[in-house]
């Protein structure tokens, strides 16, 4: 199944132009099985996630994007996390020790929110995001590059915050997963693959291929 794993709903994420019942129907149209809502250093929505998922079906699965002082970390599986910025050693750290699992988003985005180099530094984190639907070719290419030589997973995700973007990337996940423990399950067993979505239906991206990894801009 595919599950766009980096989202902004704008109850919690005030750059966001997106309401959930939105996502989820675009979600639906574009075969995603589930999506995450991953806002700006809040889980807010958790509870109405937990609601809409029971009356519909549909699985959403909240984490949240923690603007750690290095940069931009997504996390699931936690129930306590930090009220202001710490160390992003400090956050997966906190991520670990509460069972869950963390990536780091967009590191090479240009706008000092990725981990860029610090990802050599930091220990703990699960995967990358080596495909965001808000980030240049070149930067994704430049976070594959980095996913190979630290062995970490690797996702794709849309970073939507606006209708058009919802799903234009996301990660498959090689087992059906509703719950967000078999969401952590399945994600720690690290059998994922990035994506982009074209010509109505998601392919799955080799990030040792340069070119198939451009093929998602093109």
């Amino acid at each position: 199944m595919f599950i766009d794993t980096h989202m902004h709903e704008m109850t919690y994420s005030k750059d966001s132009f997106l309401r959930l019942d939105e996502m989820v129907s675009i979600a639906r149209q574009k075969g995603l099985g589930g999506i995450c809502i991953t806002d700006h250093d809040s889980m807010g929505l958790k509870d109405y996630a937990a609601e809409y998922t029971e009356r519909t079906g549909f699985p959403v699965f909240v984490g949240i994007e923690f603007f750690s002082w290095q940069g931009d970390i997504v996390a699931f599986g936690i129930e306590d996390y930090p009220r202001e910025r710490v160390p992003a050693q400090e956050f997966i750290d906190l991520v670990k020790a509460q069972g869950g699992v963390c990536f780091a988003a967009h590191p090479f985005r240009n706008n000092n929110r990725g981990l860029e180099e610090n990802l050599r530094a930091v220990h703990g984190l699960d995967g990358l995001e080596v495909l965001n639907g808000s980030t240049s070719a070149e930067a994704c290419m430049k976070a594959a590059e980095y996913a190979m030589e630290l062995n970490l997973f690797t996702l794709g995700s849309s970073d939507c915050h606006v209708p058009k973007k919802v799903g234009v990337c996301a990660t498959y996940f090689p087992e059906e997963v509703h719950t967000m423990q078999e969401f952590l399950a399945v994600f720690k067993k690290g059998q994922m693959k990035p994506a982009y979505y074209a010509d109505h239906k998601y392919h799955i991206i080799d990030i040792k291929s340069s070119m198939n990894l451009r093929a998602a801009w093109l």
